[in-house]
């Protein structure tokens, strides 16, 4: 079964890279560089940040349906990031290498499965989830830290 994974918009945040630090603290956010990798994977591009790139760490409501399970946390976000990834039948390169949790949400936005799985096996786990037909879209977190990472529906 085709999946399409998607980062985030790169638009909404490119604002915040002309504000102070100052400024940032003050909306619970910090600028910060990267000093390995993997380690600062960032939202939009779906690629850990190279060392010596520049990045936000900043919360975002990555669950915004109206359920109990609206949800938000921490993620990063490379300056350089370009393009959001948006890509079809193509895992996210920053998934490969981690432990991931990977939840599915009805059309409503409930939570109706989960599981952990290794990134090298994400794609099983994808195509189990959409085997279901009250799964409408899946999100992936880290699963060590539980930051978001992106979403995939049905392509």
């Amino acid at each position: 079964m085709s999946f399409r994974a998607t980062g985030l918009a790169l638009s909404p945040f490119e604002p915040l890279f002309a504000l102070d630090d100052a400024e940032l603290a003050r909306r619970d956010m910090r600028r910060m560089v990267a000093d390995a990798k993997p380690g600062f994977p960032c939202r939009v591009s779906l690629e850990d940040a190279e060392p010596g790139e520049t990045l936000i760490l900043l919360p975002f409501e990555h669950q915004d349906a109206q359920s109990p399970y609206r949800s938000s946390g921490a993620i990063f976000v490379r300056e350089r990031a370009g393009e959001a990834f948006d890509r079809v039948d193509q895992v996210p390169p920053v998934l490969r290498g981690r432990l991931l949790s990977l939840r599915a949400y009805d059309g409503a936005g409930l939570m109706v499965d989960a599981d952990i799985v290794e990134g090298r096996d994400v794609e099983a786990a994808i195509e189990r989830f959409f085997a279901r037909d009250d799964v409408s879209y899946l999100h992936v977190h880290n699963a060590k830290r539980g930051c978001y990472a992106c979403r995939i529906d049905r392509a």
